[in-house]
């Protein structure tokens, strides 16, 4: 089957759910940052775009040999020759005939390059390491969501229906009330766990490509505003296109025979692009993460945002009734109530809090007075 056509069905796990339970940027994370990663490990292995991931010149004439053996033990490039004229000083940027041969050259200034054989099996390996906040919360959340809004849409459902399951969900919020706190701080914890695996990706990466990823980025985009004849492509020297490698053999007198091969490495020209595309995106999700880790944190110290932000997601519910019952109630059931206006009807959910508004002042006026009563204020 063609890369194409593996491409086209990773669309189809960018759907959002029918119950939707977590916020845009936890989303981002397993989903598109998955369907990213997985799609350009899906065309680093298309041969039809790219042809051989290596191709090799050199005297011996067995050249499948040579790709083989090149692509099994890497090849190399030396530092110093980036710098030098391309044409008269040396054949590519990084290559050309070494000065010496002594280990302290080769230790210091050749730069091996292996990490080609496992890109496409690390990059699948970091969309792994992004769907486990996913996979987390899917063991934790156990579907409460879905069942709680479940009968809800008054498209699919008859007036009585939907009647009798707005009861029901008031029912059960009174009933469990102040007992959702453990919901809602799983869920937190999954979003804390995505910005843990980001950051933590960003020096797995670094290693991976020998301590130059972390810097990658800015030093692509400082690559752009230099004087041409003084500039470095960055992306050349992480991802070189051509590379050389030494192939030793017996020649006719059974004597050892050394081969240079100059190695081109197209696979690269795509490697440069993915790699300074992953590293965007994670700066960019990290910084969103961090700010929506602040604002969980806001959220737990200020108990005020609370109904503004309930309140600012439906309008159609009064602003007093929001106040009303999130002073009376936890953060975890103020959580519940939060998510579940994003999956039914405005003017359904708006019924249901004023009905629950009803509801908890009801039961909190018949609690004795010196109880501090059950829907107090003062408990997170």
């Amino acid at each position: 089957m063609s890369a194409i056509k593996y491409l086209g069905g990773l669309k189809e796990y960018l759907a959002r759910g029918d119950c939707v339970n977590e916020s845009s940027v936890f989303r981002l994370h397993y989903q598109f940052t998955v369907v990213l990663l997985i799609g350009a490990s899906v065309l680093l292995t298309a041969a039809e775009f790219f042809g051989n991931p290596i191709d090799c010149i050199t005297g011996v004439s067995q050249t499948n040999v040579i790709n083989t053996y090149c692509w099994i033990h890497s090849t190399f490039t030396i530092q110093d020759y980036y710098l030098r004229e391309r044409g008269s000083q040396v054949a590519q940027p990084g290559v050309g005939t070494p000065d010496v041969y002594d280990e302290e050259e080769i230790e210091n200034k050749w730069r091996f390059h292996n990490y080609y054989q496992w890109v496409v099996f690390f990059l699948f390996f970091q969309a792994a390491l992004c769907y486990i906040p996913k996979f987390v919360w899917n063991a934790s959340e156990g579907g409460l969501m879905k069942t709680i809004a479940e009968g809800l849409n008054p498209g699919l459902h008859k007036e009585d229906e939907v009647s009798s399951r707005k009861k029901v969900i008031i029912d059960y919020i009174v009933k469990h009330i102040r007992m959702h706190n453990g919901y809602v701080f799983k869920y937190w914890f999954c979003e804390l766990l995505s910005f843990i695996n980001i950051v933590g990706q960003l020096f797995l990466i670094d290693r991976f490509l020998g301590g130059e990823f972390l810097t990658y980025g800015p030093r692509v985009a400082e690559f752009t505003e230099m004087d041409q004849e003084e500039r470095v492509d960055p992306m050349i020297y992480v991802f070189p296109r051509m590379t050389k490698c030494h192939f030793h053999k017996f020649g006719p007198s059974g004597t050892l025979e050394r081969h240079d091969a100059f190695c081109l490495l197209p696979l690269n020209i795509l490697n440069e692009k993915v790699f300074i595309a992953i590293w965007f995106w994670y700066v960019i999700l990290a910084t969103l993460l961090g700010a929506l880790l602040l604002y969980r944190i806001a959220l737990v110290a200020l108990p005020g945002l609370r109904p503004r932000a309930m309140h600012k997601h439906n309008k159609a519910v009064p602003i007093e009734t929001v106040e009303a019952i999130t002073n009376k109630t936890s953060i975890g059931d103020w959580w519940i109530l939060y998510v579940l206006s994003r999956n039914i009807d405005p003017l359904i959910y708006r019924d249901i809090m004023t009905k629950l508004s009803k509801e908890i002042e009801t039961a909190n006026s018949n609690m004795p007075y010196n109880s501090g009563g059950l829907y107090s204020s003062s408990s997170v």
